[in-house]
């Protein structure tokens, strides 16, 4: 069993967000129950492409959970909910703000049912500013963060990450969240309330660069920060095949083991990087550009790791996955799923030396646990017939 076994997580979320940060949770033993409406489910089953009946994402993310299917528009299904939260220690949802107050499934009533209740609230803009009512997605909230304006090229428009970053670090935070939350409880006896937005998790990783704009008060460019492709021994450079390696030769150590292995001392000439002007930067950078292009991205990758540099390849998802040391952290993983056969998966990230993580059941299908919940919860079979004939399940 994991280390958070006897944890039970009720998640009303849907799409990516949610569904990581549980799935994190699932994969570390803790009970989570999908709380899906009866007609249409977690949107993420039905995204191409469909491994059997559901989509690969799916799998994926809705692996170690059981689902169950409640219409919340109904007092019959509310009234489930609030049997199920006198057994759960966490409820996570993602509605628009102001949505669970008219559901009757707020923080305010739930609390008065379980007092010990962590509740967390995951939007993309929070309870409260002129922006809550607005809709979004992750381009959006990392666009007003300023993180899209800081990525790509230096003169060149921005970038869009190909990670949906918002998402998933809303994910890790919302994780966070209810970790923190528990332990809280555990403490002081009682639950909280726990608002989260994704926008103030993108807001909070620009940590080091805020802290210099808030000094000098300089609007940070792309392609002109120390970090983002400014400086020539932080860097992505192509190679002679068409491939590309990423350069992170920061400290003095790593970048004159660098000038070292190509023979070419001259180029810092005993200047730190950290001070050099644009033009002797971009001499360098173009430097630097003309010798990457002499070998293969493999052929360089080889040789300054011999000459401890801190170097990598830009892989391709396939080469990721089959690269040996993903391997040997076991990121690759597969998960033998009795109906559709071997499916491949990302790992878990957390080693845990005495209660590791697994990947224990597959993904359930919409519902799939609803008679079982309900049997659990005493209702009878004729009952819960009632309820399905009048879509309240």
């Amino acid at each position: 069993m994991g280390p958070l076994d006897g944890i039970k997580i009720l998640d009303l979320t849907r799409l990516l967000p949610g569904g990581y940060g549980t799935m994190l949770l699932g994969d570390l033993g803790a009970e989570v129950l999908k709380v899906e409406d009866p007609f249409l489910g977690d949107y993420l089953r039905w995204f191409p492409p469909l491994v059997g009946k559901e989509s690969a994402g799916h799998h994926l993310l809705n692996r170690n959970k059981k689902s169950i299917t409640l219409n919340l528009k109904n007092d019959k299904g509310r009234e489930i909910l609030y049997k199920l939260v006198q057994e759960y220690d966490v409820l996570i949802e993602g509605f628009r703000p102001g949505v669970v107050k008219k559901l009757h499934i707020d923080y305010e009533t739930l609390e008065n049912i379980n007092p010990r209740l962590v509740y967390v609230s995951l939007t993309g803009f929070g309870q409260y500013g002129p922006y809550r009512d607005l809709p979004g997605h992750d381009i959006n909230y990392i666009g007003i963060a300023g993180i899209l304006g800081i990525t790509g090229q230096r003169n060149g428009p921005p970038v869009i990450p190909g990670i949906q970053i918002a998402d998933l670090s809303g994910g890790m935070f919302a994780a966070l969240s209810i970790l923190t939350g528990i332990i809280s409880r555990d403490r002081t006896g009682k639950g909280q309330y726990i608002d989260y937005a994704m926008l103030d998790g993108v807001v909070s990783w620009l940590s080091v660069w805020a802290a210099v704009f808030f000094v000098d008060g300089i609007n940070p460019k792309r392609g002109e920060m120390r970090l983002n492709g400014a400086l020539p021994i932080y860097n992505v450079y192509e190679t002679k095949d068409g491939e590309y390696l990423s350069l992170g030769a920061l400290e003095d150590k790593f970048y004159n083991n660098l000038f070292r292995a190509i023979g070419r001392e001259d180029l810092n000439g005993g200047e730190s990087f950290w001070m050099m002007s644009r033009d002797k930067l971009d001499k360098v950078t173009e430097e630097l550009r003309k010798i990457f292009l002499t070998k293969t991205r493999d052929e360089w990758v080889k040789f300054l790791w011999e000459h401890d540099v801190c170097v990598g390849p830009v892989y391709t998802f396939e080469e990721t996955f089959n690269d040996p040391q993903i391997k040997a952290r076991e990121m690759v993983t597969e998960f033998e799923n009795p109906e559709v056969g071997k499916l491949k998966q990302t790992g878990i990230p957390l080693k845990f030396s005495k209660t590791p993580g697994e990947i224990r059941v597959r993904a359930s299908h919409l519902g799939e646990h609803t008679e079982e919940i309900l049997l659990n919860l005493g209702y009878s079979k004729e009952e819960i017939k009632h309820l399905k004939n009048e879509q309240v399940i």
